[in-house]
Formats: structure tokens, C-alpha cells, sequence
């Protein structure tokens, strides 16, 4: 009764062959994707099969993506070279994302231990965007414990935080980013203090501090522990606004009273989805939770193909410009991403406070759906690209690059296809089957709805174990509720 998942894996790739083109040479081609991946990633049985074809797509499309250096593996974003990336057209804006999709990997080669040292190396623009590096370490940490390497980084980890602080901290005590370079271009609320670094220099400061504990190291320890209670203190008092966290426009050195939420222009004063990525990192308490009202509310960022950047009722929402990338209502795959690692952590922490987990899967298969693209000839076929019209559900970034004739300034043909710039995989294994890591045990709690049956998933890392879920013992035969084991 136990499903024969590496035959469905085969099928799911073979189908994937055969609707793609390969205009973009990867070093693991479609001939090898089932030999490749088939020992390397958890295998799943889902009773959605849209949820499910879309994990093993992800997987499909990931696998292009890994790229040799003379400073070992890395990942890509975009499938061509870009003119904005970095050596061996690195870039580091969606490496939090990367390292979150690749740590369930079960693979000897040890290429995302690579990667992270890659950046944490400086081989690449490590500070050209702002990520998340000592909370990404310990995502991957969890599943692959490695005291070694942990301390190996932490020195690495300290000099990237510094550096930041030299190059962003404001007047005002919180860090200062400018959209663009957030990897959120042209957005309503602008450049500012934001939620987002300021977000992740807590993560990262909080890290720190238990990997320096870990080494021993308490005096450093100590330090950054302050550093995160004196950020998540200022987050508070100027980011939240009675119901959300908001951007605060303003110059890189422009001053203003840090004790309360300056007033904010009208027309920079929005909800953003990005003022849900302090709960991706388990920043906020119990009282903030109405935040997650907007999130299924139409008047919020609730739409028919995904959940948008900002809030539909702006005035400003979806204004137009010529840019491709916009951050001004359009769906973003790494947004979205974000927002549901925080609504599982949400749910998980509080409650079902003004949100529920059925909402999380009704989410998240929209997400999977998204997953499209109707070909010239009428065809649909699974797609990856960059932003979406929340109404229509068309590529935007590709629709407005195919119509300028594939400008060679702002990238190649078909420069969004098979995009890496978000998770999907990772939604599924730690949201949806709810399945973590804790020094290197695996912890299960699933989101799962209560009409489902169960759910399996095989060849976990970081021993390789197999997860069964099954309510009534009649789906697998291997008896009734959770079991853990080897196979």
C-alpha cells in the first residue's frame, strides 16, 4: 500500500521534459533530472496533486539552477547571466530563500554548505541586498548539524553584521533600505526604515548570539542579544502602527524624533506584505496578531491569483510605471514565500488568531496554481518567472520584456524562466506536514486539513527517515496517526 514514489517522481519529470526548452544550458540537464534528484530530495504523497506536482516542479526547476565555481556550488537566480549579478552571476537578494529550499536536500556533495560559504566568504556582492545570513545558517543547521562549520562562520557572521551597521544604521537606532535594493523596486511606501532589514538584523543578531553561547563565546554572546532586544524594542515603537508593521519613508540621514511614529505621507502610508516578515522570524508577541486580518481580506492583499504587495484599497495600488519589476500591488513569488513561512509560524506560535490553517492551504494551493503559462499554441505547462498580475494571473516582468523585443540591457529572451527567487518546497515540508529539525532529529506538526487522510514523505535528511501521517491506518497499511522511521 506504501506508494512507489520514485515512479511517480520519474513521471512528474518526464512530463515536465517534455513540455520545456531548454534555451538556458544548466550543468544538470533535463536528461539527468530523475537520475539527479531522485536519491537527493524528500519524496511526497499528497492528496492535493496541484500542491504536489508543483513540489516536484520546484525540485525540477531548482536542480537548473546549481552552477560550479572555483569557490565551490552555488545557486543561481536567474538562469542567464545578468548584467547586475555578481561574480559567476551570483546574487545574494534570495539567498535566504535558496538555502531554506535546498537544506532538504539528502545530498553527500554538501553544494548548499558551499554556497552559504561562498557569500559569508565574500566571493560574491554579499552586501548588495539585504538577507538574513546567521538565520539562513541555522535554517540549514537544523537539519545538518555541524559544530565545526557553526564556528567556523561565526567571526564571518559578525564582520557581514558590522559591516551592515557601518552601511545602514539611521540616526533613529533602526537600520535605513532603500526598496530597490530590498530586491522590492517601486513600491508604494518607498525607501526608509522598513521591515525588512530591520527584520532580519534582528534574526541575525539573535543567531549570532546563541551560536556564539554554543562556542563558548558569551561576552560576544551577551552583546548581540542586546543588540536584538534594543532593535525589536525600536521595531516596535516606530514600525507598528496600531495594526501593522509599516514602513517609514526618509532619507539615508534624514533625522526625526525616535521616541513614537513620525506622521507619514498619505500617499507613502500603505499596508505591505512585507510587514509580515518579522513573523517569519518569530519577532512579534500574541498582540500583534490582528495583523493577519488583511491577509484574507479583498480589501487587503487577498486576490484571484495571489496575494499582492500592497493593500488593494491604496489609492496608489498597482499605479503604473514602465518598470518590469514592480512591488506596487503585483504578486511576487518571494513575497509570497515569506508571508506564508510567517502565517505557518504564526499559527504555530499563537494560534488561529484572525487567521486559520485552513487559510494557510487554501493559500498555499493558490500559490501552486500560479505555477502556469498558456504557450502561443494554446497549451498550459507548469512556469516559474518574476512578478504576477494579481487579476489575470500574467507575468508581468515577461509580458513587458517580450513586448520591448527582449531588450538586451535589462536581460536575454526568456530571462524569468524557471526564476529562482522564492521557496516553494520548503512551504510543503516545514508549513503544510509541519516537519523541522532540532539538533538533528526531525519534529513533526503538521497544518494539514481535517478532511485529509494522510500524507508520507521519504528519504528526509538528514538520516534518510520517512514521515507517515495517516488517520485511520487504511491509506499506507503501516497502523493509524504519526510515525517516524527508516525505511
Amino acid at each position: 500500500m506504501f506508494p512507489d514514489l520514485n515512479a511517480r517522481l520519474k513521471d512528474y519529470i518526464e512530463s515536465f521534459n517534455a513540455d520545456d526548452c531548454e534555451i538556458h544550458p544548466s550543468m544538470i540537464p533535463n536528461d539527468r533530472a530523475f537520475d539527479w534528484l531522485a536519491p537527493r530530495i524528500p519524496l511526497i504523497d499528497c492528496p492535493d496533486k496541484a500542491i504536489e506536482k508543483t513540489y516536484y516542479y520546484r525540485w525540477w526547476t531548482l536542480r537548473k539552477h546549481w552552477a560550479d565555481t572555483p569557490y565551490g556550488h552555488i545557486l543561481t537566480e536567474f538562469s542567464p547571466s545578468v548584467g547586475w549579478a555578481g561574480a559567476y552571476n551570483s546574487i545574494n537578494a534570495a539567498l535566504g530563500h535558496h538555502v531554506r529550499e535546498a537544506r532538504w536536500m539528502n545530498a553527500p556533495e554538501e553544494w548548499t554548505k558551499e554556497y552559504i560559504s561562498f557569500f559569508l566568504d565574500r566571493h560574491g556582492n554579499s552586501l548588495s541586498y539585504s538577507t538574513w545570513y546567521a538565520s539562513l545558517l541555522e535554517d540549514w543547521l537544523s537539519l545538518h548539524p555541524d559544530p565545526a562549520f557553526e564556528a567556523e562562520c561565526l567571526d564571518k557572521l559578525v564582520s557581514l553584521y558590522e559591516d551592515r551597521e557601518k552601511m545602514n544604521l539611521h540616526p533613529c537606532g533602526l537600520f535605513w533600505s532603500q526598496d530597490g535594493w530590498d530586491a522590492m523596486e517601486e513600491s508604494i511606501s518607498g525607501s526608509g526604515i522598513r521591515p525588512t532589514m530591520n527584520s532580519y538584523m534582528i534574526a541575525d543578531a539573535e543567531a549570532i548570539s546563541r551560536m556564539a553561547a554554543r562556542s563558548g563565546r558569551f561576552d560576544l554572546s551577551r552583546r548581540y542579544a542586546e543588540k536584538a532586544a534594543w532593535l525589536r524594542e525600536k521595531m516596535d515603537r516606530l514600525l507598528w502602527d496600531g495594526d501593522f508593521y509599516k514602513v517609514i519613508p526618509c532619507g539615508r540621514d534624514e533625522e526625526f524624533p525616535s521616541d513614537k511614529r513620525p506622521p507619514v505621507p498619505a500617499e507613502h502610508d500603505v499596508r505591505e506584505e512585507i510587514g509580515y516578515i518579522p513573523w517569519v522570524f518569530g519577532i512579534p508577541g500574541p498582540d500583534k496578531s490582528e495583523a493577519f486580518r488583511f491577509l484574507t481580506d479583498e480589501a487587503g492583499f487577498r486576490a484571484p491569483y495571489g496575494i499582492t504587495t500592497a493593500e488593494r484599497s491604496h489609492p496608489r495600488f498597482m499605479y503604473p510605471h514602465p518598470h518590469e519589476c514592480l512591488w506596487n500591488g503585483p504578486v511576487w513569488p518571494y513575497a509570497t514565500s515569506q508571508t506564508l513561512t510567517a502565517l505557518a509560524n504564526h499559527l504555530r506560535t499563537h494560534g488561529e488568531v484572525s487567521v486559520t490553517k485552513e487559510d494557510y492551504v487554501s493559500l498555499l494551493r493558490q500559490y501552486a496554481a500560479s505555477h502556469r503559462l498558456i504557450t502561443e499554441d494554446g497549451r498550459e505547462i507548469m512556469w516559474i518567472d518574476e512578478d504576477m498580475d494579481p487579476f489575470t494571473g500574467d507575468w508581468t516582468a515577461r509580458t513587458i520584456l517580450k513586448g520591448d523585443g527582449w531588450d538586451p540591457a535589462r536581460g536575454v529572451v526568456e530571462r524569468g524562466k524557471d526564476y529562482n527567487h522564492s521557496t516553494f518546497c520548503d512551504l510543503v515540508l516545514s508549513g503544510l506536514f509541519g516537519i523541522g529539525g532540532r539538533d538533528g532529529q526531525l519534529t513533526v506538526d503538521p497544518l494539514i486539513p481535517d478532511d485529509w487522510e494522510g500524507f508520507c514523505v521519504s528519504n528526509l535528511p538528514p538520516f534518510g527517515q520517512t514521515v507517515v501521517f495517516d488517520r485511520t491506518g487504511a491509506r499506507y497499511g503501516l497502523g493509524a496517526g504519526l510515525l517516524i522511521f527508516s525505511l
